[in-house]
């Protein structure tokens, strides 16, 4: 790992169990989004950071009530409940790649996710929102969809997406080579 990005590691605590973070001061009507970006060779990393981010969180801030979206997982755990993740092994086996990601992103598009992820959310008993599995969910899952279609749903509850690529403030680029759209949050840690 980069002395960069450990430097950058240790501001995240600090920054996201502030008062000022927590209750969205200095936001004026922007929505309490923030991006954590990072280089997407650093994936192993990040995922060891984000299981000792909670567990930290869980132990020095206990009445600060954190979630943690792995949206992976999410995507996984949806399929296996409707019964149509071994279904969709055998798409793939018999249509191919191109036929199971179509299927796939149709059935998590942006509302449709945004709304399962609400759901599990639980708003009245979350007060910030960590979202991990950015890359491992791409293509079926687009970050920038899935963002625009929790703004209205998510209210100022705090929501940190860790990011595997480059985020420069306006625009994001996954795994820092594909460009995403404009898109409005803030940067977590510079």
């Amino acid at each position: 790992m980069t002395e960069k990005l450990e430097e950058r590691l240790n501001q995240i605590i600090p920054k996201i169990t502030s008062d000022g973070f927590l209750g969205g001061t200095g936001l004026g009507n922007d929505v309490a989004f923030h991006i954590f970006d990072y280089p997407a060779p650093e994936e192993p990393r990040m995922r060891e950071y984000l299981e000792f981010l909670t567990g930290h969180l869980a132990k020095t801030h206990p009445d600060l009530r954190v979630k943690h979206i792995n949206l992976f997982e999410m995507v996984v755990e949806s399929l296996e409940a409707r019964g149509f993740l071994e279904k969709s092994f055998e798409k793939q086996k018999k249509e191919g790649d191109l036929a199971l990601q179509k299927s796939l992103e149709r059935q998590f598009e942006g509302t449709k996710l945004a709304a399962a992820f609400a759901e599990r959310v639980n708003l009245s008993e979350t007060d910030l929102i960590l979202v991990s599995g950015i890359g491992s969910v791409y293509p079926i899952v687009r970050t920038h969809n899935l963002l625009s279609a929790l703004q209205p749903k998510l209210g100022h509850t705090p929501l940190v997406v860790f990011y595997p690529g480059v985020y420069d403030g306006q625009y994001v680029r996954l795994f820092g080579k594909l460009k995403g759209p404009y898109y409005r949050a803030f940067k977590l840690v510079p």
